[in-house]
């Protein structure tokens, strides 16, 4: 008898503990399903693109990667997903790549743990790739000749004979093995000793003086007489004044009969008119999208990525890169439209915010920005909204909410001036290089007068490039000269 209560037990406990399971799923379905969302525009990090240089290629600049993910999960779970829940990478030392079009399937790093990426099997992107010579904007054909002359990995075997022994590291990153920059330094004083090429420190060259159509001497500013008959002008521009880089060059140039393209700093911080950056200084923002335009309204670049407030105005890799693009500031007015939620077109990002609205409904607006925007960001978007700090937020009309949207997406900056060439990582301008034979860095016009590096009209975007001009040009000038 007893057997069978037992068993009778038994039986009444797994029949309910199978309706407790049928409940708990038919709930959970009903009240919170399973669905499947689209997370648009997920952006793609690139790594160890600066070590394509190795193969004379370049990825070509602002390319905008993205990724859309197909995502399942539990609706309370799939609706709170924005794209920067997501780490998707390519690393560049995995593949051989070719200039032009290359289809790279990307790397999902990190997801959050209660969804599954559904479409990972033809998540595939396109990535444009060019010849090394295309990252260099002004007066890159010239330095075809130098480039390929002395390349990149020249370099590098100069220095291993030089009795430095260098290291690569991620990136294809060179550096010497014992990571003192002072052994290149006494390497190349080693070579010059060797040479026996006596070094002239702490002193300034005045002219440099041509006789007919030839280099015939060196004169100091003690007035001492250096008699020769070649000389390779190596000053660099107007960037980085205490380290000699103070325009000397362009002197001696145009003394001797050298054009000079007007210089200005590339590379370099905006000021801008609008007065609001200051309370934003030191703040920076990822994942940001800007369009500068001109004076006639014609979009003339663009770019994905970080900037940095300031004082004054804007930098960053995204502003820096731009720069390169304005051509004179003093004779073109531009400005910078700048979109906080480059991932999310108006009618996605307005959708965001009514949801936002709906959660702090009975808040006032100043404490209804928490979730869409940094903190010190939150009073210049409430003035510049228009909308007063202490509305509820369920009084916000849908035009003020309308016109907020349209704000988080375009941001204007009005382009006052560049910053200080002093502060520019490069000068652009320089030697008119059809002046310049490009073969050996020779000029046209006088005899045994050289040019090498930043003096000439030639400059780069970042990434090693502007040192390579400067190794590449100085080795067929040395060579030539």
């Amino acid at each position: 008898m007893d057997n069978r209560k037992t068993k009778q037990k038994i039986i009444v406990q797994i029949v309910s503990l199978f309706i407790s399971i049928g409940l708990w799923l038919y709930v959970t379905n009903t009240e919170n399903p399973i669905r499947t969302v689209e997370v648009s525009k997920v952006p793609v990090q690139l790594l160890n693109a600066n070590a394509l240089s190795d193969q004379g290629i370049a990825l070509v600049p602002n390319q905008n990667i993205y990724v859309d993910l197909k995502v399942e999960g539990y609706s309370q779970d799939v609706f709170k997903l924005n794209k920067d829940d997501f780490s998707i990478q390519i690393d560049f030392v995995d593949y051989a790549l070719k200039v032009g079009d290359n289809s790279i399937p990307i790397t999902i790093v990190d997801t959050p743990s209660n969804v599954t990426v559904k479409n990972t099997s033809n998540l595939v992107v396109t990535v444009k790739i060019e010849e090394l010579i295309e990252n260099v904007p002004t007066n890159g054909k010239f330095l075809y000749s130098a480039f390929y002359t002395f390349t990149n990995t020249d370099v590098i075997d100069m220095f291993n004979k030089l009795g430095v022994e260098t290291k690569t590291e991620r990136g294809k990153r060179v550096f010497p093995s014992s990571d003192k920059a002072h052994d290149i330094a006494n390497a190349l004083e080693k070579m010059i000793k060797s040479q026996k090429v006596k070094l002239l420190l702490n002193t300034k060259v005045d002219k440099v003086v041509s006789k007919g159509s030839k280099i015939e001497k060196v004169i100091l500013d003690n007035k001492k007489e250096i008699l020769c008959d070649s000389v390779i002008i190596a000053t660099g521009g107007l960037s980085y004044p205490l380290t000699g880089s103070t325009g000397d060059g362009y002197k001696f140039a145009k003394s001797l009969g050298h054009s000079i393209v007007d210089t200005k700093p590339s590379l370099i911080g905006i000021e801008v008119q609008e007065s609001f950056v200051k309370n934003l200084e030191k703040l920076s923002l990822r994942n940001i999208e800007i369009s500068v335009y001109n004076s006639k309204n014609k979009k003339i670049y663009d770019d994905f990525g970080e900037l940095e407030f300031t004082k004054y105005g804007v930098d960053g890799p995204v502003i820096k890169s731009a720069s390169c693009r304005m051509k004179d500031t003093t004779k073109e007015n531009y400005k910078i439209v700048l979109d906080l939620k480059p991932a999310l077109d108006e009618e996605k990002l307005d959708k965001r915010i009514q949801r936002d609205f709906q959660k702090y409904t009975n808040k006032k607006f100043e404490n209804a920005l928490d979730d869409l925007l940094p903190k010190k960001l939150i009073p210049v978007i409430i003035e510049l909204s228009e909308i007063d700090k202490d509305t509820v937020v369920h009084q916000i009309s849908r035009e003020q909410r309308k016109f907020l949207v349209h704000l988080l997406k375009n941001i204007t900056l009005t382009v006052k001036r560049y910053r200080p060439i002093e502060e520019a990582i490069i000068t652009s301008g320089g030697i008119k290089v059809n002046e310049i034979n490009s073969s050996t860095m020779e000029s046209k016009l006088i005899e045994g007068l050289f040019f090498a590096g930043e003096v000439i009209d030639v400059d780069a975007y970042t990434g090693g490039f502007n040192l390579q001009i400067a190794f590449s040009t100085g080795y067929l000038a040395g060579y030539y000269c």
